[in-house]
């Protein structure tokens, strides 16, 4: 009779990655708390096999929180100067197809404001804009500045421009009936006309006082805030911080009346609109008309707009409303199309552009650190699997499937994977402190949940991935053959 064999004769060893629960079965639980141990039991070469894995998962996280904040810093800008929801209607030369109608060609007229305000149901404000034909010359205290962002408004002006009144008050739809010589600067203008803050070392209010536009005296009634963009105060704050530690150590006298400004403009496209607004002069639309613009020799009989400034009611319906502005204005046009329209669509794609094509290149380089980090795991699997080929032989011996040792191998490479991105996602938040430190003025990274969840769920699946070919190899490996092997 055939004797079964002594399976006593083999000596048992205890080996973390072939413990036996269950007799031959081991639960879920149990073999995560299986691969934690292999971990553990060979601490320094888990150590370097999760490198990959942690590089990547921490260049994933750091890389989107880089493009999220610069994706803020863009986007602010766009909302500084109205967002999607604004509309610019400028005067254009007539078609080539209505030449011969030039004649007749109105431009934009206070007529088609009145006729927007009553038949563009999609549109929520509307004002004129009415500029000089060259940058005008603004003068006080001795000092000139000339900006091209001076421009005779409505009141309603400030709030379809995304104004703020800091000091004083914007002028009211009398001052503008009654053609009245006030007007609201910006700090830019303050800056160069009545001085600094920083310089001064106190606040420089100039509501009250006069200034000059083309020789005409204008008494300043109000003052917009400051406008800067998210990395303008970051470095303003660093100037401030720096100026003090001077200060402090007595390595200067200047005063300690605030850190210099930047006034939105400092190469940056991103910071132009902050800069147009801090350098803006607005005055009342009939007093520009009336006392400055319609003595001149050449002035038509009603003014002609430099503009039309236009809010939608809801920026999704940005089509809808181009019609209906259209077909008004070619109603009061008579038909002659000498008008166009810009919309801030283009800007928006533009960011939406940037954005993507930046996502894409650090999700590459990204997706190579994890790639490299699962053909580690693969490698390492790979080996262990070569010295555990006899305690594999004496699991399937004992009852042991095939699929047991499938799903066992799987699960640790995949616990292995799991642990190296947990360690990159703390590892991720080192890398954006210390990019913060190197490079505090810039936009300040933005780490997203759904960012960290992305780049945790990648790992996992390198992990599942990376384990799938040493899976099963263990899994075929025959019974006789692995418990001969010595």
């Amino acid at each position: 009779m055939p004797v079964s064999p002594d399976w006593t004769a083999f000596p048992r060893r205890r080996l973390p990655a072939l413990e036996v629960t269950g007799g031959t079965r081991m639960t879920l639980w149990n073999a995560i708390v299986v691969g934690l141990k292999e971990i553990w039991a060979h601490k320094f070469r888990s150590a370097l096999t999760m490198l990959g894995i942690v590089l990547g998962v921490s260049s994933l996280v750091t890389m989107s929180a880089l493009v999220q904040g610069m994706e803020n810093g863009a986007r602010e800008a766009l909302v500084a100067v109205g967002g999607l929801e604004k509309i610019r209607v400028e005067a254009q030369p007539v078609p080539v197809e209505q030449r011969h109608l030039r004649d007749f060609a109105t431009g934009v007229t206070l007529d088609d404001v009145r006729a927007l305000e009553h038949s563009a149901p999609d549109i929520s404000k509307v004002s004129p804009e009415l500029r000089f034909d060259s940058p005008p010359t603004l003068a006080a205290d001795g000092k000139t500045h000339r900006t091209w962002m001076t421009a005779g408004v409505w009141p309603i002006q400030a709030q379809l421009m995304e104004h703020t009144i800091e000091h004083g008050r914007m002028f009211t739809d009398l001052d503008n009936e009654m053609a009245r010589n006030v007007c609201v600067i910006g700090t830019g203008i303050r800056d160069e006309l009545f001085g600094k803050p920083e310089d001064t070392g106190e606040p420089v209010v100039p509501i009250g006082r006069s200034l000059t536009i083309n020789g005409y005296p204008f008494t300043i009634v109000g003052m917009f805030t400051h406008y800067e963009s998210e990395q303008d105060r970051r470095s303003r704050e660093l100037r401030e911080k720096e100026r003090l530690e001077r200060i402090a150590s007595g390595k200067t006298n200047e005063p300690a009346g605030g850190a210099k400004r930047d006034r939105g403009w400092s190469g940056r496209r991103s910071n132009f609109a902050f800069w147009i607004k801090n350098n803006t002069v607005y005055v009342p639309l009939n007093t520009l008309w009336m006392k400055m613009k319609s003595g001149q020799s050449n002035a038509p009989p009603v003014p002609k707009l430099s503009s039309m400034e236009i809010k939608l009611r809801d920026s999704s319906r940005i089509n809808e409303a181009l019609t209906q502005v259209r077909n008004v204005l070619m109603v009061t046009h008579r038909g002659i199309e000498d008008f166009s329209f810009r919309t801030q669509e283009d800007r928006a794609e533009e960011i939406d552009t940037f954005i993507r094509n930046a996502r894409v290149s650090g999700g590459l380089v990204a997706g190579i650190s994890l790639l490299v980090g699962g053909i580690g795991i693969m490698n390492i699997m790979l080996a262990s699997i070569s010295e555990r080929i006899r305690e594999i032989g004496i699991r399937k011996a004992v009852g042991a499937g095939d699929g047991a040792v499938f799903i066992q191998i799987v699960i640790e490479s995949t616990v292995i994977a799991v642990v190296g991105g947990l360690l990159g996602l703390a590892t991720s938040f080192g890398f954006i402190r210390l990019i913060t430190i190197l490079t505090p003025t810039d936009n300040a990274p933005v780490v997203t949940a759904a960012a960290m969840a992305l780049a945790f769920s990648a790992s996992a699946g390198i992990g599942v991935l990376a384990g799938l070919l040493p899976a099963l190899r263990a899994a075929r490996m025959n019974v006789i053959q692995s418990l001969r092997y010595d």
